[in-house]
C-alpha cells in the first residue's frame, strides 16, 4: 500500500481541515461535503484522515465489524461468542462513481438461496465502512441508484439485501464524507442534506503559499515514506489531540443560552426542517471539546454555523451557497448574553472568517464564447449599453416557473433520470432474459419456468427445485433516463426587446431548473451577429449554464442557419462520448433568419439535418405581438418537431399538463 499524504502537511484549507477533525472527534456531526474547484487538495486531505483515527475494538472474524461490547444481534456473522475480540486501524472505504449495486450493498447467491435455503452473503462496501469513513469522490456524480441506498444505510443505521423474498440485514454507520467539483453538477436535496458540514476550498492566491504547497508536494513525490516520516510528530500529536477530544466530549456542556443561540440562527436563515439545529449542536459540541474547553460559547456557534448552514439554506442549484456572516452575527448577539463567552466583543473565529461565504460560485464569469459583458446589478433596468455593433446589454431573467414535461419519444438505454422511458435497471419489471454476466434481479417465475420441465431429468426427489445457471432469468425493466437536452438560444436583435428577453430568459431558466430535477445533462449554444458560439459544452452543472444564460448580452442579425449547424455538431462530438444518452433538442426563437446569402434556405437545410437523424427537438416561440409570422411553427416542421409559445410552456397552462415532444413527418 502506498505511503498516504500527512494530514498535518496539507498547507491551507483550514475549514477543511478542522471540519474533517471535527467529525473525527464525533462522528455524530454527520460527515463533511467539500466542495471546490480541482487541485485544491480535496481527495488528499480526505484520504490523510483515516490515520488519525483511534483503532476500532472489533469481534474477531467478523465481517461486519461488530462491537464487541455491544455486538448486533442480527449479525449475519452471529451470534458471537463473548470474549473473541481484537482491534483494527479504522477504516476509510472509497465508493465509486461506477460502482454496482452488488459491489454498494453486497451480492447474494441467488442460486444456492433458491435450490438449498442458503443465505450465501459476500458483505459489501456499506459493511467494509462500518463504523468507519465511506468517501465519495466526485459525489454529484453518483447514480441515483446507489443515491438511494446511501440514503436509507444513513437514514436506518443499517443495510437490506432483499432478492425475490430472501433478505439479509446488517449494520452499517458510517462517516459519509464527499467531494465534488460545482461546475460538474450539484448534488440531489437529498443527499445534500445528509451530509452534516459542508466546506468550500479554492487554491490560494497567496505566492508564498502556493510555493510551499509546490515545495511539499515534489518533496512527497520523491520520497513518500521519508516524507511521511518528517511529519510523523506532527500527526501523532493530532492523533493524541483527537483521542483527547472523544474522552473529554462527553462532559461538555450545551447550555440554554447556546442553544438558542442555535435555534434563533437556524430560524434566521429559514433553513428546511430540524437536521440544521442538531447538526450545528453536535458541532458546537465538538469544536468546545476540541479546544479542551468543557462549556460551549458564543464563538463555537458561529464556527458551526459557518460549516453547518450554508449547503441547507440553498432553495434551487441556481442559489450560490454561502452565508450573510453580518446577519450571523446580529443574530448571535440578540440571543447571546446568557452563557460564559457570550459577550457583546466579537471573539475569535477559530478558523478563516472568509469560509463558504466569500466564494464565488464557479460559472459565474463569462468563459470560452468571447462574452466579456459584465453581469448586472439587481434590479438594474436601464437603458441598454452599447458594447459592439447593435449589441444590447445583458437583460435580467424574469421569474422562473414550473415547465412541463418535454421528453424524447421512444425506449433508450441511456444513464439513469426522470426524463424519457428507458430500459434500466430499476423500474417497473417488463419481461425477462437470460444474464449477460452476474445476475442482478432475478426474475423468479420465468425462472422457475426455466427449472420446471427438466426436474425428473436432474433426478428431484425432495420438495427443493433442482435449479441450475441456466434455469436463472434476469428482469428486464423499464424506468426513466436523464438525456442531453441542448438549448439553441436566438440573442439576436430580433430578440433583443428588453421585457421579452427577460421573459424568453426566465423561460430557459424553468427548463434548466426542470433538466436539474430529472438529472439532465445540458449544453448551451446562442446565436447572434454573424456567427453562434458554444456558450457551454455538454455539462452536469446547470447553475453554469444559468450563468452563461444570464450573461448573454442580445443585439445584430439574426444568424440561424448558423446556431442550428453549431448545434449540430456538439451533438455529433458528444454522440462520440456517450453515444447511449439520447438528445433533446430545444430552439428558443422567434423563427426569424437575416444575414448573409439566402439565410432563409440556410436555416431550412441545416434544420432538415435534425430531422434526417431523428433528433428529438421542440422549438419554443418567441414571437410576440398581434401580427404573428407562424416562422417558429415552419421551423419546428423542417426539424421534424413540435412547437410551443412562451405561454404553452407552463406546466399549469390550459394547453394540457404534460406534453411529449413528438416528431412530425417531415
Amino acid at each position: 500500500m502506498s505511503t498516504p499524504f500527512p494530514f498535518t502537511a496539507v498547507v491551507g484549507q483550514d475549514d477543511l481541515r478542522l471540519a474533517l477533525l471535527l467529525n473525527a472527534v464525533s462522528p455524530a456531526v454527520g460527515g463533511v461535503l467539500v466542495r471546490g474547484e480541482k487541485g485544491t487538495a480535496k481527495s488528499t486531505a480526505v484520504r490523510a484522515l483515516s490515520a488519525l483515527l483511534p483503532e476500532v475494538d472489533v469481534v474477531s472474524g467478523c465481517r461486519f465489524s461488530c462491537d464487541p461490547g455491544s455486538p448486533d444481534p442480527a449479525c449475519p456473522d452471529g451470534p458471537h461468542a463473548p470474549g473473541a475480540s481484537g482491534s483494527r486501524p479504522a477504516r476509510m472505504v472509497e465508493l465509486p462513481v461506477g460502482a454496482s449495486e452488488d459491489r454498494l450493498v453486497g451480492a447474494l447467491d441467488i442460486e444456492r438461496a433458491l435450490s438449498e435455503g442458503v443465505k450465501a452473503f459476500e458483505p459489501g462496501l456499506l459493511a467494509d465502512a462500518h463504523r468507519g469513513i465511506l468517501y465519495v469522490d466526485e459525489v454529484n456524480l453518483l447514480h441515483d441508484h446507489l443515491v438511494d441506498l446511501l440514503l436509507d444505510a444513513a437514514a436506518m443505521g443499517a443495510s437490506y439485501v432483499e432478492r425475490e423474498g430472501v433478505s439479509v440485514r446488517h449494520a452499517s454507520r458510517f462517516l459519509l464524507v464527499g467531494t465534488m467539483n460545482p461546475e460538474e453538477g450539484e448534488l440531489r436535496p437529498q443527499l445534500l442534506d445528509r451530509f452534516g458540514l459542508t466546506v468550500e476550498v479554492a487554491a490560494s492566491r497567496e505566492p508564498d503559499q502556493r510555493v510551499e504547497v509546490v515545495r511539499r508536494r515534489l518533496a512527497y513525490d520523491d520520497d513518500p515514506a521519508g516524507f511521511a516520516a518528517r511529519w510523523a510528530g506532527e500527526e501523532a500529536a493530532v492523533r493524541q489531540r483527537v483521542v483527547a477530544a472523544r474522552a473529554l466530549l462527553p462532559s461538555v456542556r450545551l447550555g440554554d443560552g447556546a442553544l438558542r443561540q442555535i435555534a434563533a440562527t437556524c430560524a434566521a436563515f429559514e433553513v428546511d426542517g430540524m437536521r440544521a439545529d442538531i447538526v450545528m449542536a453536535r458541532t458546537a459540541t465538538a469544536l468546545a471539546a476540541w479546544a479542551g474547553r468543557s462549556d460551549v460559547l458564543a464563538e463555537d456557534v458561529r464556527q458551526a454555523a459557518l460549516l453547518a448552514l450554508p449547503h441547507r439554506r440553498r432553495r434551487n442549484p441556481f442559489d450560490a451557497p454561502g452565508l450573510d456572516e453580518d446577519k450571523l452575527d446580529e443574530t448571535l448577539e440578540e440571543f447571546g448574553g446568557q452563557d460564559p463567552g457570550d459577550g457583546d466583543d466579537d471573539p475569535d473565529d477559530p478558523g478563516p472568517g472568509g469560509g463558504p461565504g466569500g466564494q464565488p460560485e464557479p460559472g459565474d464569469a463569462p468563459g470560452g464564447d468571447g462574452d466579456t459583458a459584465a453581469r448586472p446589478e439587481a434590479g438594474e433596468g436601464g437603458e441598454p449599453r452599447p458594447s459592439g455593433a447593435g449589441e444590447q446589454s445583458p437583460v435580467r431573467a424574469a421569474e422562473p416557473f414550473r415547465a412541463k414535461v418535454l421528453s424524447v419519444p421512444g425506449l433508450g438505454e441511456g444513464a439513469a433520470g426522470r426524463r424519457s422511458r428507458a430500459r434500466t435497471e430499476h423500474g417497473r419489471t417488463t419481461g425477462a432474459r437470460r444474464p449477460r454476466g452476474a445476475l442482478t434481479k432475478l426474475h423468479l417465475a420465468a425462472t422457475v419456468r426455466a427449472a420446471a420441465p427438466h426436474q425428473r431429468a436432474r433426478g428431484r426427489s425432495g420438495p427443493g427445485l433442482v435449479v441450475r445457471r441456466d434455469d436463472l432469468r434476469q428482469a428486464t425493466r423499464e424506468g426513466r433516463e436523464g438525456n442531453l437536452v441542448l438549448f439553441v438560444v436566438d440573442a439576436s436583435g430580433s430578440m433583443a426587446a428588453r421585457q421579452r428577453m427577460g421573459a424568453v430568459k426566465g423561460a430557459v431558466l424553468s427548463l434548466l431548473l426542470d433538466a436539474y430535477q430529472r438529472r439532465d445533462k445540458v449544453g448551451l449554444v446562442t446565436f447572434r451577429g454573424s456567427a453562434a458560439d458554444v456558450a457551454l459544452p455538454p455539462t452536469s452543472s446547470v447553475d453554469a449554464a444559468a450563468a452563461r444564460l444570464e450573461s448573454l448580452p442580445t443585439g445584430g442579425r439574426t444568424p440561424l442557419a448558423a446556431g442550428l449547424l453549431r448545434a449540430h455538431e456538439v451533438l455529433r462530438v458528444e454522440r462520440l462520448r456517450d453515444p447511449a444518452r439520447r438528445a433533446l433538442v430545444v430552439v428558443v426563437t422567434d423563427g426569424r433568419a437575416t444575414g448573409g446569402p439566402e439565410p432563409v434556405a440556410l436555416a431550412s437545410r441545416a434544420a432538415r439535418l435534425f430531422a434526417a437523424g431523428q433528433v428529438a427537438s421542440v422549438v419554443v416561440d418567441c414571437e410576440s405581438g398581434p401580427v404573428r409570422l407562424g416562422l417558429a411553427g415552419r421551423l419546428a416542421d423542417e426539424l421534424g418537431g413540435t412547437a410551443v409559445t412562451l405561454d404553452e410552456l407552463r406546466a399549469d397552462s390550459i394547453a394540457g399538463l404534460v406534453k411529449d415532444v413528438q416528431r412530425r413527418a417531415a
